[in-house]
């Protein structure tokens, strides 16, 4: 994921796709494209918007300091086949909040410094699926997504109410948030909405009307997420927070699937949905395949586990396989994901007895045991808890634990690194039920 790139790279080409227009016209890595039409190129939303036209002309900065200037027609939707170093060519703007239920904010000290970035921008929200708060926007930045139709845009809400959203982020701009929702909807701007729900503070009453508020902005607010807030050893001196327990958990659930039903019957949609955590939590049966419409909400957990049990149980229907020799593979997930893949993965015993499987609980002593999650196992904690077990033939570990596209845990613990030290493959399996599926069989 794009965090800050130096300014000197702006504007300059880091990628030429082959046989596309820019290679055709003499465009190279290393460029820098200065304008399009006249205009100069300021982020990668304008670039998108210019680039949108029929006949375009283009003012390019070659490596050697020349200026060279290019006539393109191309189809309407056709791209040049170009990447910039800076993904969003502009530098991305950071969080101004002080949000009581930061994650970043708890934790430890002398990570790597990419972990410790808030970004809140609304061009990394459009291109690369993040929410932002919308309260470092000016009106010149509101105005520039209407006119320019950036959609779609995925938007922290946490609550409807000016004064308590004004709190919780600890900003006084924070309070317009419906406003400019409103004004987004009334431009047609799809969105899609978050809520980190937490407990005594915007919870019950506020968080019916929150969710109120927002169907009132459907269909153009697709959909919204409620997760729960969570919580790490590191928290000395921030906001008092407490987590959800089977009780409260419950309650939450018992009240979102009373509203869902409203929903149903009013617009045709369940709109709201709860992450698995708090069925978990709740020990409760998660929703069906079915309900949760397409999985609109699963980058925030939203059916993830029901999704992936799906194509798993798909998978092993397709498969007319047989392993003929014996296989002990070990699986390490989180303390909320260990039953759910325990009765996963005997699925796939049954259909292939000569397989045993072994999932590992990690206990998540970096962050605290509060945290439960898979996606936020570390390095040093696999080695420490796997470091004596019989692990059989291989380890299969999930793409969310690393960094994205890369090979590195968020301690900077290597794939390597661990591979080594427990002296065992390590497999990394996409958050996919087929690919888990084959990374077993394989």
């Amino acid at each position: 994921m794009y965090v800050v790139a130096e300014n000197e790279q702006k504007n300059v080409i880091s990628k030429v796709y082959e046989k596309s227009k820019a290679q055709k016209l003499g465009i190279e890595k290393g460029d820098k494209l200065l304008k399009i039409n006249g205009c100069y190129i300021e982020d990668i939303i304008e670039y998108m918007f210019l680039l949108s036209d029929e006949y375009i002309e283009l003012e390019v900065k070659k490596k050697d300091g020349s200026i060279k200037r290019y006539s393109v027609y191309k189809e309407f939707d056709e791209d040049l086949g170009i990447e910039f170093v800076n993904p969003i060519i502009d530098k991305a703007k950071s969080c101004r909040n002080k949000c009581v239920f930061c994650f970043i904010d708890q934790l430890p000290p002398n990570m790597r410094k990419t972990l410790y970035f808030k970004d809140d921008d609304s061009r990394l929200s459009f291109l690369q699926g993040n929410f932002i708060t919308l309260t470092n926007m000016s009106e010149q930045d509101i105005e520039k997504i209407i006119r320019y139709r950036i959609s779609p845009i995925n938007i922290s809400v946490h609550t409807t109410d000016p004064e308590l959203r004004v709190k919780m982020l600890h900003n006084k701009k924070a309070g317009r948030i419906y406003d400019i929702l409103k004004r987004f909807s009334d431009a047609y701007i799809r969105m899609t909405g978050q809520i980190v729900l937490c407990p005594g503070i915007n919870d019950k009453e506020n968080l019916d009307k929150t969710i109120k508020d927002l169907s009132k902005l459907y269909p153009n607010m697709e959909s919204v997420a409620i997760v729960p807030v969570g919580i790490t050893k590191f928290r000395e001196g921030l906001f008092p927070l407490t987590i959800y327990n089977k009780q409260s958990a419950l309650e939450v659930i018992k009240q979102v699937e009373n509203l869902q039903k409203i929903f149903l019957r009013e617009l045709g949609t369940h709109f709201v949905y709860l992450s698995d955590e708090f069925y978990v939590l709740a020990d409760k049966k998660l929703p069906d395949y079915d309900d949760y419409e397409g999985f609109p909400q699963i980058e925030n957990g939203v059916g993830l586990m029901v999704r992936f049990e799906h194509e798993v149980i798909t998978a092993l229907q397709e498969l007319n396989i047989t392993i003929s020799e014996p296989k002990k593979i070990s699986i390490a997930t989180g303390k909320s994901a260990k039953a759910f893949m325990t009765n996963l993965c005997k699925k796939i015993e049954k259909k292939f007895y000569n397989i045993k499987i072994n999932v590992f609980e990690i206990k998540n002593n970096f962050f605290g045991d509060t945290i439960t999650v898979t996606g936020l196992i570390t390095g040093t904690d696999l080695i420490e808890q796997l470091r004596e077990k019989a692990l059989g033939d291989k380890l299969i570990i999930p793409a969310c634990m690393l960094k994205a596209e890369e090979p590195v845990f968020l301690d900077d613990v290597t794939v390597k690194d661990l591979e080594k030290i427990l002296n065992i493959k390590v497999v990394v399996s996409k958050v996919d039920g087929k690919d888990f599926v084959n990374k077993i069989l394989k």
